[in-house]
């Protein structure tokens, strides 16, 4: 194989020659060295010279080699990253759409959660029970018909001739007994409605606290309903209540008043005509 060494590149054609140096020698020397390399002979010397002209021909015919640069286009950069950042800009914003949209869907859901809590059914008992014993009193009750029936039997208008002393206590013992039936189920009642505001501090409690922990606007709601209606149903009580006094006292001074009349009755009944004794 043959060895080229090559110090310095060729000239070009169309670059100015510099001035003689030491490319001469140089050439000199690649000449004999290509002679050593070649066999012995006559021509050597001759044949390494026609060898190097030949390297150096078709160095010369290769076309000049031209550098790449890479070219760097700012403002095509620069719009670039803008679009890529409204870009980005936009993505972000549906992100945050998305989560406003969640966030609203979750309190609509907190907002339609129903309470847990339902004091109705303690409610509705109750004043059951009040009513239950406002039904059971002996003598006069409180409907309309049957109040106008027994009043009109136990205490009537006028007493006639014909009134018996048997009578007479028969009837004020019957009105002595609905006097009496009716302040016992006026106390009856009182001991229930006792027992009802007692039951009731536990469901005020209870409805409070439900209250402060709603996390929605249909349980705050639901609490204060229920919260109306307890305060409802012990107004309620305290109507009873009331109703039963009042008909107790009532009763009590129409017994009274009653029995005034039945004892002037039987006083003038027992005088008679006020001419029972002539004197003789």
């Amino acid at each position: 194989m043959i060895r080229v060494s090559c110090g310095a590149s060729a000239p070009r054609p169309d670059r100015e020659a510099g001035p003689p140096g030491p490319a001469i020698p140089l050439m000199n020397k690649i000449t004999e060295g290509l002679g050593a390399a070649l066999p012995s002979g006559r021509g050597r010397q001759p044949a390494a010279k026609l060898l190097l002209t030949a390297v150096l021909l078709a160095g010369l015919a290769s076309p000049p080699a031209q550098a790449q640069w890479a070219v760097f286009d700012a403002s095509n950069f620069a719009e670039n990253m803008l679009t890529a950042a409204r870009a980005l800009e936009q993505v972000n914003n549906q992100i945050q759409s998305l989560q406003n949209e969640a966030v609203m869907l979750e309190n609509m859901a907190r907002n339609l959660q129903s309470l847990d809590v339902n004091s109705l059914g303690q409610m509705t008992a109750a004043l059951s029970q009040i009513n239950g014993l406002m039904t059971q009193g002996n003598g006069i009750a409180f409907t309309v018909s049957a109040t106008n029936t027994a009043f009109a039997q136990q205490f009537p208008s006028s007493y006639g001739s014909t009134l018996t002393t048997n009578q007479a206590l028969s009837d004020a013992r019957t009105r002595w007994q609905s006097a009496m039936s009716a302040y016992s189920q006026t106390m009856q009642i009182q001991a229930q409605v006792d027992q009802n505001v007692q039951a009731d501090t536990g469901t005020l409690s209870d409805l409070v606290t439900a209250s402060q922990g709603a996390v929605g606007a249909l349980q705050a709601q639901q609490a204060a309903n229920q919260l109306i209606a307890l305060s409802a149903k012990q107004q309620m009580q305290i109507q009873t209540l009331m109703a039963a006094q009042y008909r107790a006292e009532a009763l009590d001074q129409a017994r009274k008043a009653q029995s005034e009349a039945a004892a002037q009755a039987m006083t003038t009944q027992f005088l008679g005509s006020s001419t029972a004794y002539t004197a003789q």
